[in-house]
């Protein structure tokens, strides 16, 4: 069925209700008014307001789904262990290294879950395990370095 002025303001009134409520960025809704002035029929303009609440006058369901093209991909969460790495990894520069260990230690166990799980946060991990190993490597070398001066002192 064709659109008529009175459906695209409905269509508009349903979209500013969105964008007051929080519901949309002001670019989309921009975005979207656009689609609306432009559309002609009144399955184009359910498919620009399906995700929002409708208000008063609900428009009837689209013939067709929205494509898969058109809907955002799910973005896997973070692993909380490899955050758990980076932030320990980032503070040994605070703590003078003793998060160095918790650091490997989260970011190896990271890892591993992230591969078996696919959870994102690889990067995350892989920061974290550098700045432990770093900080875990510095000390080692600064203590070996101190028995080898105190035993040629001898």
């Amino acid at each position: 069925m064709l659109a008529s002025h009175a459906d695209r303001e409905r269509a508009v009134d349903v979209l500013r209700a969105g964008f007051a409520e929080g519901r949309l960025e002001k670019d989309e809704f921009d975005r979207r008014v656009g689609r609306v002035y432009a559309a002609r029929t009144v399955g184009e303009l359910a498919l620009v307001v399906a995700d929002l609440p409708q208000g008063p006058a609900p428009y009837p369901a689209p013939v067709t789904p929205v494509p898969q093209v058109f809907l955002p991909t799910p973005r896997p969460a973070a692993n909380g262990k490899a955050v758990g790495s980076a932030v320990c990894g980032l503070l040994c520069l605070l703590t003078a290294g003793l998060t160095g260990i918790p650091a490997v230690v989260l970011g190896h166990t990271a890892r591993a879950e992230i591969r078996r799980t696919g959870e994102d946060g690889d990067g995350l991990a892989l920061t974290g395990l550098v700045m432990g190993w770093l900080s875990v490597g510095g000390w080692a070398l600064f203590w070996l370095l101190l028995i080898a001066v105190g035993v040629l002192d001898r």
